[in-house]
């Protein structure tokens, strides 16, 4: 057993997974599950994800507290549980963005933001809620814990060997650099299946484009079914970066443009064969 007790600030795909690969590792004796939405917390109940439904108080007397939502609450929710957080607590997230919830630990947490250990899972689904959970979520993915010079150091330890025990593949990285990388390789894919199915869906005979579309369309615009709320955060909070990735992607898609206008073949092959040896490269890798 790695801790005692553990609080799930949202019980949903990445909170309840995390939770069930927990309780299947004999990681945790128990889970405690705290939110707004009591009818969520008895659904993660009947699953299995939580054992029971706590208050701010109870949740900040467990050993360890994961956050599982939206980046933009993480303030809120931080100083609401701050104050009832017991000596050693060690708090973490799974936010898609790192820098501004740094900033914005710090600012809820004060002396106790040693105790912050800032994560990042790579994985889900575009379904969510608790009924989205599982236990093999985690499995052989790669887990950023992004931790600041004065975070604790067996609270990186703990957090690392939970997420180890959920099968997870743990790395490090500082909080710019991964706000960087994520918004080149995770934000900007989904903003643009977004911007597509938006686009199509705004047309006045948009049935027949939907009717007709098939696997490739489908399987480039899966992740539009994401959380509108969650995404809409994460563009904001990554603002800076995300702009330096569309800005480029758009040159990207200008270059297209312009190559399909000239009728210019030999580009056209070109940017195709360079980008589909660099993803053969990648999924050999990975």
């Amino acid at each position: 057993m790695i801790v005692d007790t553990l609080a799930v600030v949202g019980a949903g795909l990445i909170g309840g997974s995390f939770s069930l690969a927990l309780k299947q590792a004999g990681a945790v004796r128990q889970v405690l599950g705290v939110g707004r939405d009591p009818v969520r917390l008895t659904v993660a109940r009947e699953l299995g994800l939580i054992d029971r439904a706590v208050d701010w108080a109870q949740a900040g007397q467990a050993d360890c507290v994961l956050l599982a939502l939206p980046v933009g609450e993480t303030g809120t929710i931080l100083r609401q549980l701050a104050p009832h957080l017991k000596a050693g607590t060690i708090v973490t997230d799974t936010g898609s963005t790192k820098a501004n919830v740094v900033t914005a630990a710090r600012a809820a947490l004060g002396a106790r933001f040693a105790d912050f250990v800032p994560g990042h899972p790579i994985a889900g689904s575009e379904r969510s809620g608790p009924g989205a959970a599982r236990a093999d979520l985690f499995q052989g993915r790669r887990v950023v814990l992004t931790p600041e010079p004065d975070t604790r150091a067996d609270a990186v330890v703990t957090v690392r060997a939970l997420w180890e025990a959920a099968g997870a593949q743990v790395e490090t990285l500082g909080a710019a650099q991964h706000d960087r990388i994520f918004a080149a390789v995770s934000h900007l894919p989904h903003l643009a299946a977004f911007a597509l199915v938006d686009d199509l869906a705004g047309r006045a005979d948009r049935e027949e484009f939907f009717r007709f579309a098939a696997s490739g369309f489908r399987d480039f615009t899966r992740i539009a079914g994401s959380s509108p709320e969650m995404w809409r955060d994460i563009a904001l909070a990554n603002r800076e970066a995300l702009l330096a990735e569309l800005d480029a992607y758009l040159a990207a898609l200008r270059s297209l443009r312009e190559a399909v206008d000239a009728r210019d073949a030999e580009a056209l092959l070109t940017i195709f064969a360079r980008a589909r040896a660099a993803r053969e490269n990648w999924t050999m890798d990975s």
